[in-house]
């Protein structure tokens, strides 16, 4: 867990208390002038209250511009971004004709199949002209194509097990599956840093949630026996099912989970494991088979693996895999295979088709190259983060590196002050993190060259010298140690 330093958090705070206060004297100021306004029907009763949407009026509206930024190309490690521009303090934002180059630190193509590939993108131009951007139906009626049927088995192989049920959104994976999986009467064991999905999707399922502090086996253990000796709240009957949720990278922190552990826990109490691979599939492993291959747990020791095709696979939809009995029973209950449009067929061979190219299926050693290159320009951008006394988050291999900011007014600030010298970054603060926690997160991809790597450490640590967000002291530099060395022989 991340330990805020004392001073850093109590100034935090105070920025947040200045931000709310002066945020409810204005609106009292606008009750008193009678400046609010009012778009109800007669009758009706608001949709919003003034205080529901204070958050978003008086906190997130002043730094509005650092977000939805509209882009004009593939995103590749440079993208075209339009710029924007506001005369009623972001109210409002209108796009202009200009448009800004940038190197672009917050894609999730890890592997850089989101921008034209060589081998994938003439594979999907031609299954768009084949079977239509979209089937127009759901996948029991008339939308399996036999892109849809070939997707499931590539994906099954390739991870390692018996069967595999595709979904055209990633998003909707965990939000309508985790309900059909597990109801009243169940338990459901979730890190306490899931994804959002993951947390609706057990909210909707009417089953217990339990929580266990983020990353920890031994906490996992505890609540796992608490909760076996009690039971069901009041009956005390046993649970009809125990399903334990982690992710395979966390998207907000960066590293990896314990697997070898929670997977052995959850053998030792009987319990499912449910492992939710959307930022480590693809991008991590000798043959980018995610944290299973990295970790070295056997693909058979994790009950339901849930992933996306939204980041490496540079498409978009998700999978649920597990043994054939599993696949069938999801097929036949899942709202989201019996009712939802099916996945785009060109999404399904973009996906196809960016697998065999990490398996070398089509005859390069393209895959291996670029799972190859994503590892190291990761571990040499965090390395690099550090030693200029960044505090960064995350695992080594990891693509996701998290720099805290914490404070309210570093976030616009740090996200503008890159924009101004050409680099794209992602800022996220409350509610996405906790209050305190907020921070940018870089994404990197096999596609960045060296070349691009150091001139975004240049720019991030120019801005981070201007916001004073080098909580740690910065490493000598060679030359440095060098004269050092000299001056005491």
């Amino acid at each position: 867990m991340i330990t805020i330093p004392y001073v850093t958090a109590l100034a935090t705070y105070f920025s947040y208390g200045l931000l709310f206060v002066f945020g409810h004297i204005r609106d009292l100021f606008r009750k008193i002038t009678g400046c609010f306004s009012s778009n109800n029907l007669q009758g009706y009763a608001p949709i919003c209250l003034g205080n529901e949407d204070f958050y978003q009026r008086r906190l997130y509206q002043r730094i509005r511009d650092c977000f939805e930024r509209p882009i004009a190309s593939a995103p590749d490690a440079w993208f075209d971004l339009v710029e924007r521009f506001s005369n009623d303090s972001n109210k409002t934002l209108e796009r202009t004709t200009r448009i800004r180059r940038c190197l672009n630190l917050g894609s999730y193509s890890y592997l850089g199949f989101a921008a034209p590939d060589e081998y994938c993108t003439p594979r999907a131009t031609d299954s768009l002209n084949k079977y239509s951007p979209s089937t127009c139906s759901s996948r029991v009626d008339g939308g399996t194509t036999v892109l849809h049927k070939e997707l499931e088995k590539h994906v099954a192989n390739f991870l390692g097990k018996q069967d595999a049920i595709v979904f055209g959104m990633g998003y909707v994976t965990n939000s309508a599956i985790l309900p059909v999986l597990i109801g009243k009467g169940g338990l459901i064991i979730s890190d306490s840093l899931n994804h959002c999905s993951i947390v609706n999707g057990a909210r909707g399922s009417g089953a217990t949630i339990r929580v266990f502090q983020h990353n920890t086996p031994s906490h996992l253990e505890e609540v796992l026996r608490e909760q076996i000796s009690e039971g069901q709240p009041r009956t005390h009957r046993p649970w009809k099912k125990i399903v334990v949720i982690v992710e395979g990278i966390y998207s907000m922190e960066g590293d990896f989970c314990k697997l070898p552990e929670i997977v052995a826990i959850c053998k030792k109490y009987k319990a499912y494991t449910y492992l939710d691979e959307a930022h480590s599939i693809g991008a991590i492993g000798k043959t980018g088979r995610g944290v299973c291959e990295l970790l070295g747990v056997d693909p058979a020791d994790v009950d339901i693996m849930m992933g996306t095709f939204t980041k490496s696979f540079g498409s978009c939809g998700g999978y649920i895999a597990g043994s054939k009995e599993l696949i069938q029973y999801l097929k036949y209950t899942c709202p989201a295979h019996l009712y939802a449009t099916s996945m785009s067929p060109p999404a399904a061979e973009q996906i196809i088709s960016a697998i065999k190219v990490i398996l070398g299926e089509d005859g390069t050693s393209r895959g291996a190259q670029k799972l190859a290159r994503v590892r190291e320009n990761s571990n040499f951008f965090r390395s690099e983060l550090q030693k200029m006394g960044f505090e960064v988050l995350g695992d080594n291999d990891s693509p996701v590196m998290p720099i805290m900011l914490y404070n309210p007014a570093k976030i616009p600030a740090f996200s503008r002050e890159c924009l101004k010298r050409n680099v794209a970054v992602v800022v996220v603060s409350f509610p996405a993190t906790p209050l305190l926690l907020a921070r940018a997160r870089i994404c990197l991809s096999a596609s960045h060259t060296k070349e691009e790597l150091l001139k975004a450490l240049e720019v991030i640590s120019q801005v981070g010298d201007l916001l004073g967000i080098k909580y740690f002291g910065a490493e000598p530099k060679k030359h440095q140690q060098e004269e050092k060395m000299k001056k005491l022989e």
